[in-house]
């Protein structure tokens, strides 16, 4: 069985002791064994389950992924029918709303430039094509300002949110579009990483990053697993595992919840605007 938690997280080791509780609650609910817990010989500790796949989209199509966190842009438009949808974290930012999240749009404090329309013809970082933060919901904002499907002068691709930020510092890029959970993740952690940054934009809010299991996953196996992530969020003792990963609550959407992220493509689609 596959199991990563690889979206948020400044640093790797800050989802560990949300993993190591959460471990303990799918080896209750008998979603995981003893074995696959501490291993064979006894030796095997709980981090050495988890994975952090380098191809993440080969990962979520794995068969064996018991549990992953994934984007709802590629939820919605390449894993619909590759995965399940086990539910979604809602998250501690001042920019979510219960299961919902959104980008902030970032610029350079110094630039005069106060709103979106300002930065017609500027440079564009983007973390991905695939990320509904990054991507989709940006262009599905600048769409009503787009002429003839452009908007931005050129986009430049980043490989992450961190480092769309820095970009924009070393004024590689003037403009990128951040996840609100990711930002406040690197704001709390590191300050000065955010340092001359102002937001002069919101995108609309989507449901947040679903967690997903495969599709051999069966309808026990997913209640069970809803249940154990429900009674580790709902422990005191995860408190401080929740803290460092800006974790609420956990709650179950219907897929649905997700047909949002496609009439954002669509409507940029129908207008010309193919890329940022």
């Amino acid at each position: 069985m596959l199991i990563s938690l690889p979206m948020y997280g400044v640093d790797p080791q800050d989802v560990l002791p949300f993993w190591q509780l959460l471990s303990q609650q799918l080896r209750r609910y008998g979603v995981i064994g003893i074995d696959d817990v501490i291993g064979i010989d006894g030796v095997a500790g709980i981090s050495d389950q988890l994975v952090w796949p380098t191809d993440l989209l080969q990962h979520w199509c794995d068969p064996d992924l018991l549990l992953s966190q994934t984007c709802g842009f590629p939820l919605m438009t390449l894993l619909q029918q590759q995965v399940q949808l086990i539910g979604v974290f809602s998250y501690q930012s001042p920019y979510c709303s219960g299961e919902y999240y959104r980008s902030l749009v970032v610029v350079r404090a110094d630039e005069k430039g106060q709103q979106l329309a300002d930065f017609r013809h500027r440079v564009v970082a983007y973390n991905s094509t695939d990320s509904q933060s990054g991507y989709n919901a940006l262009r599905a904002l600048i769409t009503p300002l787009a002429i003839n499907g452009r908007f931005f002068s050129h986009s430049l691709a980043s490989g992450g949110h961190y480092h769309s930020i820095s970009m924009i510092q070393q004024r590689q890029a003037d403009i990128a579009a951040i996840d609100c959970v990711s930002f406040a993740l690197l704001q709390r952690a590191n300050p000065s990483a955010v340092a001359g940054l102002k937001i002069i934009a919101q995108t609309d809010a989507a449901p947040g990053l679903p967690l997903i299991t495969s599709l051999s996953t069966s309808a026990q196996q997913l209640t069970q697993i809803r249940q154990a992530i429900t009674a580790t969020v709902n422990s005191p003792e995860a408190t401080s595992a929740k803290d460092r990963l800006l974790i609420k609550s956990f709650s179950v959407l219907p897929i649905s919840a997700y047909d949002v992220i496609k009439k954002m493509q669509e409507k940029a689609f129908s207008a010309g605007v193919i890329t940022l």
